[in-house]
């Protein structure tokens, strides 16, 4: 197991908030090499603005874990988190993020600029299997339009 397949399976639950009419966002949180939480984004179907990908995900991981911190996790997300999503995980103090694609218009970026939100001892990294979390973004918005 690689990078790349748990991004593959962060696409598995965003293509399930896309076949939900959700914004296509979905995360997988990975603790020695075993997918512990899934999450994608239920904003519609809960009616509650704060049930993103990676919250669903984290409040998941808290409860298998039995635990509020999750130092040696990493959390694949399929889209640049959001300044909400950006305070959850650095409260997590989870260990590594890694999300696909850059969100120029919500993504904690937009906010941060050039100050990380997250725990000073996450690692992050971005832009895997970009075109492709990208692309289910595109997709559903364009929908969305029709």
């Amino acid at each position: 197991m690689n990078d790349e397949y748990y991004m593959k399976q962060a696409l598995v639950q965003a293509q399930k908030a896309f076949d939900e009419e959700e914004v296509p966002v979905g995360a997988v949180i990975v603790l020695n090499n075993k997918i512990i939480a899934r999450g994608y984004n239920q904003v519609e179907k809960l009616n509650d603005c704060t049930a993103h990908a990676e919250i669903i995900a984290l409040t998941s991981a808290f409860n298998y874990l039995g635990s509020k911190y999750l130092m040696d996790a990493t959390l694949y997300v399929t889209v640049e988190p959001c300044v909400m999503c950006a305070g959850a995980l650095y409260w997590s103090k989870i260990g590594r993020i890694v999300y696909g694609a850059i969100d120029e218009k919500n993504g904690h970026r937009r906010v941060t600029r050039d100050v990380s939100p997250f725990h000073p001892k996450t690692v992050i990294e971005y832009g895997l299997l970009q075109e492709e979390c990208s692309q289910l973004m595109k997709d559903f918005f364009a929908m969305r339009r029709k």
